[in-house]
């Protein structure tokens, strides 16, 4: 149904990060969020979508903020720079989805609500690291992958789940010999990003540790994640609630921590 070659076109469809958009990421990086803000006032797409990101509840700012400058100073710059990738992966997103029931409103929800909870997971964790908080964005890539690969297949794809009950990262994998965590680390090479991002997504797949201690715990911690904002009735009425396989043990040591950070009873 699927093979590498249908999987290499969807890599080679992926656009290149606009000029704009990766001058502004440079000097995000480079800690200048004054210049940053400057040059996206020049991508009318790429400012609209700051200013929606940063309103949106989850943020909890009473009054509307527009200005960019103002959006930057807020973000900082690990926040800035885990934005910018959160908007690099929103061009990747379908006009129309036809797999999850989704809408471009509703996936933004999905990237501001991953994006804050890491944040408070990092702050917890007395983890400072503009990679490490940018980690959070290729998960939502891989709902993206996932879409694009089984459009034409959908019919089938609902029957093979319906029939024996299994997880979309199990169905490609099995299909085609790869998951969506290795199709989001592609993601991630094509579009230049750090290594420590790709190697926490790898962990966060539950079923690849990492070597590294510290690199593995924050996978665990990304995998709960995921699965605790999938799980909110918004993404359950999406179909997000059974992505991928939960692995319960991977995760059964800092499972107390992460409830009781995320408050639930």
């Amino acid at each position: 149904m699927l093979t590498q070659d249908d999987i290499q076109q969807f890599i080679d469809k992926i656009p290149p990060a606009p000029v704009v958009l990766k001058t502004t990421l440079q000097y995000v990086n480079g800690g200048d969020l004054v210049k940053a803000a400057k040059t996206a006032e020049a991508d009318p797409a790429l400012k609209s979508y700051l200013r929606q990101l940063v309103n949106r509840p989850i943020y909890g700012f009473r009054n509307e903020v527009s200005d960019l400058s103002q959006i930057f100073g807020i973000l900082g710059v690990s926040g800035a720079q885990q934005t910018l990738y959160n908007y690099m992966l929103s061009l990747l997103s379908p006009a129309t989805w036809s797999l999850f029931r989704l809408n471009a409103a509703s996936y933004a929800d999905l990237q501001a609500q991953l994006s804050r909870r890491w944040h408070e997971i990092l702050v917890h964790l007395k983890i400072d690291d503009k990679e490490v908080e940018s980690a959070i964005t290729l998960l939502p890539a891989s709902i993206i992958v996932c879409e694009a690969l089984f459009h034409t297949h959908r019919d089938e794809v609902v029957l093979l789940r319906g029939a024996k009950a299994i997880d979309y990262n199990t169905i490609l994998q099995r299909l085609c010999g790869q998951d969506l965590f290795d199709l989001c680390e592609r993601i991630g090479r094509t579009w230049e990003m750090p290594e420590a991002i790709i190697a926490i997504v790898r962990a966060a797949s539950g079923v690849k540790p990492a070597a590294d201690s510290g690199v593995d715990t924050l996978g665990k911690w990304m995998h709960l994640l995921l699965f605790y904002v999938l799980s909110q009735p918004l993404f359950i009425d999406a179909g997000l609630n059974d992505f991928i396989d939960f692995q319960v043990d991977y995760v059964a040591e800092i499972y107390d921590g992460f409830s009781t950070l995320m408050g639930i009873a």
